[in-house]
């Protein structure tokens, strides 16, 4: 009995060494998100600060262009799992056919996006505006958006570059640059953001534009230092070298990657596609629902950024395990990470939940969006330990390659039981908002108990550039 509890314990607990290669790689990206999230929630309430109006035009835009992000890390995904193994096994040729791959997707996935936001922008925001919404206050809304979101279209080619790059350094175990890339970029988008929002210092005041133009500025600065950087340090980085030389990837390989790839890239759209929809599910309730979702999920991305970043933990040491065919190692990785990212959540969802009655009321609008803001935090801070461990299931599963898996698991039961449940319960019942949320969100303890069978049955461990 003691030899099974030590081994349990061996599995779940790492040594010293384990949590100082995973601090190695994760810290960074948690300064980075922090960061991030910490200038999401100053931008949110610097446009909650214009107005309600202006401020749910903004949530609606970025709901819909988190689609689009989400693609692009979908598309790449495949990719990425090649990349990661390639990494591990020092296959530099491999990683750069991996790059060539992700630039390919990305441009592909640019000129979807900018066909459907410049072809149907208005019918796409139309739909978060409830029915009964004042005529006014849905036409003001609709106006922002509209002004919103031509701009960001902008910004989202200096992303797609960003996360090309980024994401393949990440695979490599370079996690420092685009941390230092990011900051920098936020920064910058700070500033602009006071600047222009507010008219400050001698500059036009443009509410919302102020907004996306600071964004667009931001992205440009983030591509602009991690490609130069990049370049300019390629024996550091021998994936690089030649990789504009040509286009051409060898056939098996491109074959393989789309093989395992285009079940993420859709998975992406649909889990992100799932949100969305989940959020114009609430939106049924009002322009003030939308508000309330918007200010609890930029503060709830805040106390998430642990688990979220812990998820490339779990991608980088477990993909680099299996590429250098450590296949126990990579499932005992696998339990130690996600044992300490639901260990983490516990501690960070009980400061979320003390944090609550406080953080909205920074914003300016209604009582009743900050109390209702605050209940939605209450339940983000509840259901955070489960989500961590979801989180780092999709990650494990996806290390392996095993993608339909993935895609079952992720958007699988996103559109399978979470967005029908959430449609039902919105448009045929007059469930308020707060039980509402609550149900819906609790969905996830289902997914947890399934992911824990996929996980500890081990279907997900494969070395897929042996194969």
């Amino acid at each position: 009995m003691k030899n099974k509890a030590s081994s349990l314990r061996r599995n779940l607990i790492g040594d010293k060494a384990f949590y100082s290669r995973v601090l190695t790689i994760v810290v960074p990206i948690i300064i980075q998100n922090t960061i991030t999230n910490v200038v999401s929630l100053l931008d949110n309430v610097m446009v909650g600060r214009v107005g309600t109006l202006e401020m749910s035009a903004v949530a609606i835009d970025n709901q819909l262009l988190f689609v689009f992000s989400l693609c692009i890390f979908g598309g790449m995904a495949g990719a990425g799992i090649f990349a990661t193994q390639f990494a591990g096994a020092s296959d530099h040729t491999g990683v750069r056919n991996c790059f060539r791959v992700k630039l390919m997707v990305g441009f592909f996935m640019l000129a979807a996006a900018f066909t459907l936001f410049l072809a149907l922008p208005d019918k796409l925001i139309s739909l978060y505006l409830a029915e009964d919404t004042d005529p006014a206050d849905a036409a003001a809304t609709l106006g922002f958006a509209l002004d919103y979101l031509r701009l960001m279209l902008v910004g989202l080619v200096p992303f797609t570059v960003s996360q090309a790059y980024a994401s393949t350094l990440r695979e490599v175990g370079e996690t420092r640059l685009p941390m230092i890339s990011s900051v920098v970029a936020i920064a910058v988008n700070l500033v602009f953001n006071y600047l222009l929002i507010f008219g400050k210092f001698g500059f036009p005041r443009l509410d919302v534009a102020g907004a996306a133009i600071a964004t667009v500025l931001s992205r440009f600065v983030e591509a602009v230092i991690i490609v130069a950087f990049t370049h300019r340090n390629s024996r550091r980085f021998p994936f690089i070298k030649g990789s504009y030389g040509s286009i051409k990837v060898p056939a098996a390989l491109m074959r393989d990657i789309m093989k395992r790839g285009m079940p993420l890239l859709v998975n992406e759209f649909l889990w992100s596609a799932g949100m969305a929809t989940l959020s114009q599910c609430y939106s049924v309730r009002g322009l003030e629902v939308v508000a309330a979702v918007n200010i609890s999920t930029t503060v709830a991305n805040l106390f998430n950024v642990v688990f979220l970043s812990m998820g490339n933990a779990v991608a980088i040491m477990v993909g680099q395990n299996l590429g250098a065919n450590e296949i126990e190692k990579a499932k005992q990785t696998a339990w130690r990470i996600i044992t300490a990212t639901v260990a983490a959540s516990v501690v960070m969802g009980g400061i979320m939940a003390v944090c609550a009655p406080f953080i909205p009321q920074i914003y300016n609008t209604e009582d009743s969006v900050r109390e209702m803001a605050k209940q939605l935090l209450l339940i983000g801070a509840f259901m955070m330990p489960i989500l961590s461990f979801t989180h780092d299931c999709y990650f494990t599963m996806r290390s392996g390659g095993k993608t339909g898996i993935v895609f079952a698991f992720d958007s699988g039961f996103t559109w399978g039981i979470v967005v029908p449940f959430a449609f039902v319960l919105a448009n045929f019942t007059a469930v308020p908002i707060i039980p509402l949320y609550f149900a819906v969100q609790s969905l996830e303890i289902i997914k947890g108990i399934v992911g824990f069978i996929l996980v500890k049955k081990g279907v997900w461990v494969r070395n897929i550039i042996n194969e």
